[in-house]
């Protein structure tokens, strides 16, 4: 039996993407609807197991009109369609159900340095906001230096599990098991057999969700062609927010022969969506539903699918687990066993392959697929 964050990801899914099995009317030109065992595929898929949504009652929600929070965004902010929102679907959802109702929201500049990141969460702590929560993996050395100064303030951070102080609690995903079920898709959905992977900064984070996506179409496929880029080397986090830099690569892998581009990008990936419409391809969105965000609207007739890296439900957990005094409850990393990543299907573009993509997930959850977290070197 799966814990709580099950029915979270379920309730969720109305927050941030309204994901179902909706028909869409139109493909745009493009082979959304592309058969469920192209030329391309050479494995068989495993079949499709007991994976299913727990039963579990999730509880009275708790009353967390006192608590004051505190939300610190990476480069991109509310608005990005991806990775911040999803952490601020996470915090207006705790509104709703706990009724809190003073969130004091900071946003990262492009370049700034760690004194302004620590003067961002050191303000908030000063003014008495508790929880603070960073949003990204750039925080981590401004959460250390703060929290230890703040021993009496609740801090999280997103995608960092590097810091031990007691007071600070790390909100972690398998990024690579969720990228590793798109990647099966991918290969399923190519007419060319030939795919690709935008990442928005090269780290070790984000190589994950490469090592994944590549794995997986592998796993579809031993004649599969992949195309990997990142926008900007590690320490250059402006490829978070570039999404003329994403189109151009997008275009250039889609020039080789890639007709499905996932990316990992952050805002850039407008970018690549927008190259995918253009170049009449396919693509594949990340962290939110981004079929259903609305500032990628004009190109969602060619997104089939999201790898879902549901930070909301972490966020969420996260101050139910505050409001009732269960931290320890919480998972220690997000992954499919929790329902902390996944796949989207709003659209209906991937109706046709689900049975598949859950095929491999059970394998996944069974441990009978392990996925890399580090690409293969090529």
């Amino acid at each position: 039996m799966r814990r709580t964050t099950t029915l979270m990801a379920t309730a969720m899914a109305g927050v941030l993407a309204l994901a179902g099995c909706a028909k869409d009317s139109g493909n745009g030109g493009n082979n959304n609807n592309a058969g469920a065992a192209g030329s391309c595929v050479t494995s068989t898929a495993p079949p499709v197991g007991a994976f299913g949504p727990s039963t579990s009652a999730t509880g009275e929600k708790p009353d967390a009109s006192a608590m004051r929070i505190g939300l610190s965004y990476d480069i991109g902010g509310r608005g990005d369609a991806s990775f911040n929102d999803a952490a601020a679907a996470g915090v207006d959802k705790a509104k709703t159900d706990f009724g809190v109702k003073d969130v004091n929201e900071s946003t990262a500049g492009p370049s700034e340095d760690e004194a302004a990141k620590e003067q961002r969460l050191t303000q908030q702590a000063t003014n008495g906001y508790n929880p603070v929560i960073a949003v990204g993996f750039a925080y981590a050395d401004a959460v250390k230096a703060v929290a230890a100064k703040f021993p009496n303030t609740k801090f999280a951070i997103v995608d960092d599990d590097s810091i031990t102080l007691p007071n600070v609690t790390s909100l972690v995903f398998s990024e690579e098991q969720g990228s590793f079920l798109v990647g099966v898709a991918a290969a399923y959905k190519s007419k060319n057999c030939h795919v690709g992977f935008v990442g928005g900064v090269n780290t070790p984070l984000i190589q994950k969700f490469q090592a994944g996506f590549d794995q997986g179409a592998k796993a579809a496929s031993n004649k599969i062609v992949i195309e990997d880029e990142y926008l900007t080397p590690a320490g250059d986090f402006s490829g978070f927010q570039d999404p003329a830099k994403g189109n151009v690569v997008a275009n250039g892998e889609i020039s080789k022969g890639a007709d499905v581009i996932y990316h990992a990008a952050g805002a850039s990936g407008k970018g690549v969506f927008e190259a995918a419409k253009s170049g009449n391809a396919l693509a594949i969105g990340v962290d939110s539903d981004q079929y259903n965000q609305q500032t990628v609207a004009a190109s969602k007739d060619v997104i089939i699918t999201s790898m879902l890296k549901r930070v909301d439900v972490a966020v969420y957990d996260y101050i139910m687990a505050l409001a009732t005094n269960t931290l320890a409850s919480l998972p220690k990393r997000f992954d499919l066993k929790v329902d902390g990543v996944g796949f989207a299907t709003s659209g209906g573009k991937i109706d046709d392959i689900k049975p598949v993509l859950e095929g491999y997930q059970q394998e996944i959850i069974d441990g009978k697929i392990t996925v890399a977290t580090t690409p293969t070197a090529k």
